[in-house]
């Protein structure tokens, strides 16, 4: 009855509210807009991908030396149909918004999937670069395959490298919601925009984020939670199109937290940026960046007393004992000097 109520008494209202509302121009209502690529088919063209990219790993399908040819040719015309469309509807979308008429979408959106698909052979023998990279970094990796199926990283790179290819063909939308849906899967954000070369690994990968310019050279390495991002993000629209993220020379590692930022900031082939680091200028090469050492504090077990580490294995109080046996300055809330037992 309550909510019978209130549908004859505020729904018609509610109703125009949120009509006025809708009205009030370009937002976040897409009216009468038939151009937006579909999620769950850009989403299964990607899943295609992996297994033209991986034959045998995807979905348990299993693949013979005989099935082969079938297997790769359905996916490859699946791909092909399916994907194209959401291609034009693209395109189709961008012309709108950028107020053009004159673009031959069904042709773009063609030749982007060809270059695609034309582009897989060369994928394959990067990312095979790219799981060497994972298998001879991480001591834990048993094979190739372990890799494929259980490294967080194969998924973010591989759909990297797949959205990278369209992003080359200036196609809109479709590049970012592949390299999102990985963000969602993996925790790894790789924009589709950045330049990164072979034999890429990233350990663990949980909070990595690379903007859209970065360039990273070959045999790079870096873990969790390394940000390659910009300088003043506040700026928004005035910075499109200009370098605003690092670049990464050859053979460079970075570890766990690190933060690198601008354009301008250039680390040097061979050099190690560790663990927490902030970083808005260059690096030489073969040049290692840490933190200064933290002074700890270690809790002696069984005692209320803070020790620190003067060498290995060996303690000192973190702090002289109180020159009086008054609780107060044995809590350590008054200074000894300043107990009137300490001046008797």
């Amino acid at each position: 009855m309550v909510e019978s109520s209130w549908a004859e008494k505020k729904l018609p209202a509610l109703l125009r509210r949120l009509l006025k509302n809708y009205k009030d121009g370009r937002g976040i209502n897409h009216v009468e807009g038939h151009d937006l690529p579909n999620i769950e088919t850009v989403r299964l063209c990607l899943r295609r991908l992996f297994r033209l990219v991986f034959p045998g790993f995807i979905d348990g399908h299993p693949v013979t030396n005989v099935n082969l040819p079938y297997h790769i040719g359905e996916q490859l015309a699946h791909v092909l149909t399916e994907l194209t469309p959401e291609v034009e509807r693209a395109f189709r979308y961008d012309c709108r918004v950028q107020n053009c008429d004159h673009c031959d979408v069904g042709a773009r959106a063609e030749e982007a999937i060809t270059h695609l698909l034309d582009s897989l052979p060369q994928i394959r023998d990067t990312l095979k670069q790219d799981i060497q990279a994972a298998y001879d970094g991480d001591p834990a990796a048993k094979s190739f395959d372990s890799i494929i199926v259980c490294y967080p990283c194969v998924e973010a790179i591989t759909t990297y490298r797949l959205a990278h290819e369209l992003y080359l063909m200036n196609v809109p939308l479709i590049p970012r919601m592949w390299s999102e849906l990985a963000h969602s899967n993996t925790g790894i954000d790789i924009n589709p925009g950045a330049t990164i070369g072979p034999r890429f690994f990233i350990d663990h990968g949980t909070g990595v984020v690379i903007g859209e310019t970065t360039v990273i050279g070959k045999g790079v390495a870096i873990y969790q939670g390394v940000t390659l991002g910009a300088l003043a993000p506040g700026k928004g629209q005035s910075l499109r199109g200009v370098k605003r993220h690092p670049t990464i020379e050859d053979n460079v590692i970075i570890y766990a937290g690190a933060t690198i930022l601008g354009g301008e900031t250039v680390i040097g082939e061979g050099a190690v940026v560790g663990g927490n680091v902030w970083l808005t200028e260059s690096v030489p090469p073969g040049t290692k960046v840490v933190l200064p050492k933290s002074d700890l504090v270690f809790l002696h077990p069984g005692k209320i007393k803070e020790l620190r580490k003067v060498s290995k294995g060996e303690f000192e109080p973190a702090r002289p004992e109180p020159a009086c046996e008054c609780a107060a300055a044995k809590s350590k809330s008054i200074d000894c000097t300043q107990c009137k037992s300490a001046e008797k």
